[in-house]
């Protein structure tokens, strides 16, 4: 299995995963699947989510029907843990049926063989039913390797009340964000805008999607890097200028401190993706009323080419794994956890939420689910679904892009620290991302500057 993995010569991403996937299982699958529906009992299946609500999903399941009988087990998020756990897992051969994977780690997963290829076991129904733009971030070569439960595309958070307080105006565009971020500055000198995230690896990489920046492509049938093409380094300059003004704070968000700045009213918006309304009404209840909802500022030209786009920031899947001895059933719960109106209302159940759902159809129930006070009263599902609309499909995310952010974040650190630059964070994710590829047997290539 290890040798033909490493000979994937990346023509078909998806090709060299289904012949990893078939040297594992074998036919065992469809036997299990046939012999199971010939038994007395359910098929069992094994469940591994950090996501909350995931609990309540899986008894909403059970109780639904009595076919397949789904076991639940918590796991950490990713960056904790769990993406190692269910790696090693995958080696020892004892995966679960179905895990949740983060948009950025499915191609990883693919080229390990962990997560099964689903093309033969998707129905054109649900295909149907998921945003496309969704469903293109899971799939590769025409062929998909997991279901898309959410999608988040960025937007900008903002206190309605300190902007309306000092007369200024929310930014339709980056330039007119620059000047507004100067007078917050001038009116407020310990406030700021926003806050340029030291661990937001993923933060910079919405920026640039946004920005037209293309990391990864395998449109040419191999793996080109080009993390610091010519819509990156644009980004990379625009944030290094508002970073060596202090014009905004220099900081993680994801931390205890990050929240008191935002708590104590000294952040006036956050730059973020739209799960984050959910996770701001839950730390700051205090703050009702006072936010607004705003789409990202957008690069001047794509607004006067009526073009706007967006990037994602957050958002997970559903893979069905190589050791799974009942694939169709477990395609069957993924298909009710990402599509049906009973699962997200159980999901919904657990506490606050403000995910944006990859099946369309599924609007209402998260809407009718959703507190719109905290908001002075916006729908803010009606900006999420325009926004979403907005994300542009000509992302990949790379092979390995755990590696690949933690690098990027520790050189955003050192920026953070005076020692380094935005770009230079950019550069070493870069140089040290090569090497991962090569390792993997993948035909890669580095392709400096870029085609825009």
């Amino acid at each position: 299995m290890h040798a033909r993995r490493i000979r994937i010569a990346l023509t078909a991403l998806a090709t060299a995963a289904l012949l990893v996937t078939t040297a594992c299982t074998g036919s065992g699958g469809e036997g299990a699947d046939a012999r199971n529906s010939l038994g007395d009992g359910p098929v069992h299946l094994t469940f591994w989510s950090s996501l909350r609500g995931s609990q309540e999903v899986v008894d909403a399941f059970n109780k639904s029907q009595d076919r397949i009988r789904v076991d639940f087990e918590q796991v950490p998020s990713g960056q904790l843990g769990g993406y190692a756990k269910l790696s090693n897992a995958a080696r020892a051969g004892n995966a679960p049926d179905v895990a949740t994977i983060e948009y950025p780690q499915v191609p990883g997963f693919a080229i390990d063989g962990v997560a099964r290829d689903l093309t033969p076991l998707m129905s054109d129904r649900l295909r149907s039913k998921l945003l496309p733009q969704a469903l293109a971030l899971t799939t590769f070569e025409k062929r998909t390797f997991s279901v898309p439960q959410d999608v988040e595309p960025m937007v900008y958070l903002y206190r309605r009340d300190l902007f309306k307080k000092h007369g200024i105006k929310v930014p339709r565009t980056w330039e007119e964000f620059e000047k507004a971020a100067a007078q917050v500055k001038r009116a407020e000198p310990g406030s700021r805008i926003a806050t340029f995230p030291t661990d937001g690896g993923h933060h910079l990489a919405g920026f640039a999607w946004q920005a037209g920046a293309r990391w990864f492509d395998t449109s040419d049938s191999t793996w080109t890097v080009s993390m610091t093409d010519k819509p990156t380094r644009k980004v990379t300059s625009y944030w290094q200028r508002l970073i060596d003004r202090k014009l905004v704070f220099l900081n993680s968000v994801d931390t205890q401190a990050g929240t008191a700045q935002v708590g104590r009213g000294e952040v006036f918006g956050k730059l973020t993706g739209a799960w984050d309304a959910g996770g701001t009404m839950a730390a700051q209840p205090a703050q009702k009323g006072k936010w607004g909802v705003a789409p990202l500022p957008q690069w001047e030209r794509d607004l006067k080419r009526g073009k706007p786009r967006v990037g994602t920031h957050g958002g997970s899947t559903f893979a069905v794994t190589k050791d799974s001895e009942h694939p169709k059933e477990a395609m069957e719960f993924i298909e009710w956890q990402v599509s049906s109106p009973a699962s997200w209302r159980a999901r919904l159940s657990s506490g606050i939420s403000s995910q944006y759902p990859a099946a369309k159809g599924l609007l209402p129930v998260v809407r009718k689910a959703m507190d719109t006070d905290f908001f002075a009263g916006q729908d803010i599902y009606r900006l999420f679904r325009r926004e979403a609309g907005h994300i542009s499909r000509d992302w990949t995310w790379g092979p390995r892009m755990t590696a690949t952010l933690k690098t990027l974040q520790d050189g955003l650190a050192r920026a953070g620290g005076g020692d380094g630059t935005v770009l230079g964070a950019v550069e070493e994710a870069q140089r040290s991302t090569m090497p991962d590829l090569k390792s993997l047997g993948l035909d890669a290539r580095l392709r400096e500057g870029g085609r825009r």
